[in-house]
């Protein structure tokens, strides 16, 4: 896994993250076989900017939730930053889109009429 060059000023505390070229098909599925991440994920695509870890209102302990985070963004779906105290998220959306086109409308998609949203 590489890390990520900064992308701006503002994400200049940017968390280690897959290159495009390295996301891979097995790790994105298996990121969103959870439900909790799946969730997450239909979240961010729906979010017109970055999303603070504390702002998504899930059953799960801070410590599950911080795993799921990690899980998300290892796998290539969410780019994280640090900005002070907080932890701040948004979906690579662009970068899935070139890599696997489709799949991230598809999947939220799909997520969103099963789940009523």
């Amino acid at each position: 896994m590489r890390s990520v060059t900064d992308h701006s000023p503002a994400t200049a505390a940017a968390l280690p993250e897959p290159a495009v070229a390295d996301i891979r098909l097995e790790s994105v599925l298996h990121a969103l076989a959870d439900p909790v991440r799946l969730r997450i994920v239909a979240s961010l695509a729906g979010a017109p900017h970055e999303v603070n870890c504390l702002a998504f209102d899930l059953p799960v302990a801070k410590s599950t939730l911080t795993h799921h985070f990690r899980v998300l963004r290892e796998a290539g779906l969410i780019r994280q930053c640090r900005r002070g105290t907080s932890k701040m998220n948004a979906l690579r959306a662009d970068d899935l889109a070139a890599r696997f086109p489709g799949l991230l409308d598809s999947v939220v998609g799909g997520y969103r009429a099963t789940a009523g949203h």
